[in-house]
């Protein structure tokens, strides 16, 4: 396809839940759009922007969480004063 400026145009295609798609088209339509447009504005940003218009974020790595930070700072106080003992697997397993 090409635009009335003579670029040429490509097709994407989305897949979405059934409901989720409806949802969105009446949206689109309470605003006056479709959803071609909803998605030319959103790249349009996001080129525009260089960067996504909104946070993506994965629930914290648990073992940053400020506990464990203060449990590995314990553990490397411990073995900086020399209270370790070390000690092979073979023998742990012996002692049980």
């Amino acid at each position: 396809m090409t635009t009335k400026e003579g670029e040429n145009m490509t097709t994407i295609s989305l897949r979405f839940d059934d409901s989720e798609k409806i949802r969105l088209d009446e949206l689109c339509s309470e605003m006056g759009i479709n959803l071609t447009t909803l998605f030319m504005i959103y790249a349009k940003k996001v080129i525009r922007d260089r960067k996504i218009p909104f946070a993506v974020e994965a629930n914290p790595d648990p073992f940053y969480s400020a506990e464990n930070m203060a449990h590995l700072q314990r553990s490397v106080e411990q073995i900086n004063s020399g209270k370790v003992v070390e000690t092979t697997l073979k023998k742990l397993e012996a002692a049980l």
